[in-house]
């Protein structure tokens, strides 16, 4: 086996991982009314740009091997650090999940007794998940050996952040006001300490 098809190998279990991981919060986050969206064509198309990215066109480049053009040599470092950060980002993303519980949703929605969280790794970071889709974009960057597909996911995950995390943050500021704001204030972003 060559070292790029194990890094295909270790990016397609990653992406089967994620989806496991998601379904079982998305089912029970359907049971949970929903009091106020903000979903828009804007944040449809930043969610498309994330999906795009970070799963349809890396998933067609694992099963085609298209575009051939834009491939270079794998090396065995760049696969083993790109397997350790994407399974960083899957314990990242399965953390944020558990943490919000009810709360969750994948559009910009406030549910029926929605509450602000702080703990976990929302200690560190305001925005975990975004967190977790930065670290698989860069995981699948040193992963799949091809310009392309690997770049694909920090594309796609830099359109969904910069479309969203600015309303994100003013529904959150509108639904809890001073206590989001201090809450600002003891955080970052997306990664502790810098941004």
């Amino acid at each position: 086996m060559s070292i790029a098809a194990l890094g295909k190998i270790v990016w397609v279990v990653g992406i089967i991982t994620w989806y496991f991981i998601r379904v079982p919060f998305e089912r029970r986050a359907k049971r949970v009314q929903v009091v106020s969206t903000r979903r828009s064509p804007v944040d449809m198309f930043g969610l498309a740009s994330g999906l795009l990215g970070l799963a349809i066109i890396p998933a067609f480049y694992v099963a085609t091997g298209m575009p051939g053009a834009a491939d270079y040599s794998a090396r065995p470092w760049a696969i083993v650090l790109g397997a350790v950060i994407f399974f960083f980002a899957l314990w990242v993303f399965r953390r944020t999940h558990k943490e919000l519980g009810r709360n969750w949703s994948i559009t910009l929605e406030i549910r029926d007794k929605h509450e602000l969280i702080s703990g976990g790794p929302y200690a560190f970071v305001r925005h975990p998940m975004y967190t977790s889709f930065m670290l698989m974009g860069l995981g699948q960057a040193f992963l799949l050996s091809n310009w392309v597909a690997g770049l694909a996911g920090l594309l796609g995950f830099a359109v969904l952040f910069f479309l969203r995390v600015d309303k994100e943050e003013r529904m959150m500021l509108e639904i809890f006001g001073p206590q989001y704001r201090d809450y600002m204030q003891r955080t970052k972003r997306i990664v502790p300490y810098l941004y």
